[in-house]
């Protein structure tokens, strides 16, 4: 697996709860890292993205709710999510723009997806 996510789970409207990614330690010189969620019967959309030297990104619909944050060290993006909404329910996902050990070329590699249920 070259991305495990967690965190996910089921959390009542204004709920939080914070999602971590770390990738493998065969993925290296890792630049940008993301999260992104798709919901029942839609298409999967960007949540928030963050360079390696910290600069982010988020979608309109989580701005000043959600936070993205990452450990280049340990290899780990976090996404803190605050005042849930039901609308927030989906599968997130996080992702890693790196080189992998043993290949040549930079890509997008991509954790297993994390479920994240917002009650009203």
């Amino acid at each position: 697996v070259q991305l495990q996510a967690s965190g996910g789970g089921l959390v009542q409207a204004g709920g939080s709860l914070r999602l971590s990614c770390v990738a493998s330690e065969r993925i290296f010189s890792i630049n940008d890292m993301a999260w992104y969620r798709q919901a029942p019967g839609k298409q999967r959309e960007l949540v928030a993205t963050i360079t390696s030297g910290g600069s982010t990104n988020y979608a309109d619909s989580v701005k000043g709710r959600f936070t993205i944050s990452r450990d280049n060290a340990k290899n780990m993006v976090y996404l803190q999510m605050n005042g849930l909404k039901p609308e927030d329910t989906a599968v997130y996902y996080c992702t890693a723009n790196g080189i992998q050990i043993g290949e040549f070329l930079r890509r997008v590699y991509w954790g297993q997806g994390t479920l994240v249920t917002v009650s009203s």
